[in-house]
């Protein structure tokens, strides 16, 4: 992680050459690389239990799939906290006011389902997640999940939070 001296705005040296004793050393966040970046991909073992009497996934668990994925997404991106700990440690809530999925091919507990998760847009108090569901390397589904952020205890809109738009703005690609 790179270096960099830093002063305090509080301290003299603050816009001037001074004493270099209260100068310290800040460890800079380090930029994602995007064009050389692995993709996010959650691994998910569909069960017997999943499937319907045709051996294929019910269509209800596809979305259940894919929400848990990008929860994954949040969890590797933010030093492990999900929606429980945004919810509840941080007051930050992001419901889902969008969800829209296509599907390509049946979904069986034969192979494990890969979902490839991406953030593909970031708006004032929104993003969009876009994804896609692989099994044996066919894609199964593909989708767009736009949630907005609030104040879980109010249930009021808010801006992305600044730490979460700096995690999220380097991450982002086109669907």
């Amino acid at each position: 992680m790179p270096l960099v001296l830093t002063c305090p705005r509080t301290s003299p040296c603050h816009g001037s050459t001074g004493s270099w004793s209260i100068w310290r050393l800040q460890k800079l966040p380090e930029v994602p690389d995007t064009e050389t970046q692995e993709p996010f991909v959650h691994e998910v073992r569909v069960a017997w239990g999943d499937c319907d009497p045709a051996g294929i996934a019910y269509t209800g668990r596809l979305p259940w799939f894919a929400l848990d994925a990008i929860n994954a997404w949040w969890e590797a991106h933010t030093g492990g906290d999900g929606w429980y700990q945004l919810e509840l440690d941080r007051n930050i809530g992001t419901p889902f006011v969008h969800l829209s999925m296509d599907f390509r091919a049946p979904v069986t507990p034969r192979h494990r389902l890969m979902c490839e998760v991406w953030p593909s847009r970031l708006g004032t108090s929104s993003i969009t997640f876009s994804m896609l569901g692989r099994q044996a390397g066919e894609v199964c589904f593909e989708g767009t999940f736009t949630c907005v952020f609030i104040i879980a205890d109010q249930f009021k809109s808010q801006p992305a939070p600044k730490d979460l738009r700096e995690i999220i703005a380097p991450l982002l690609r086109s669907s």
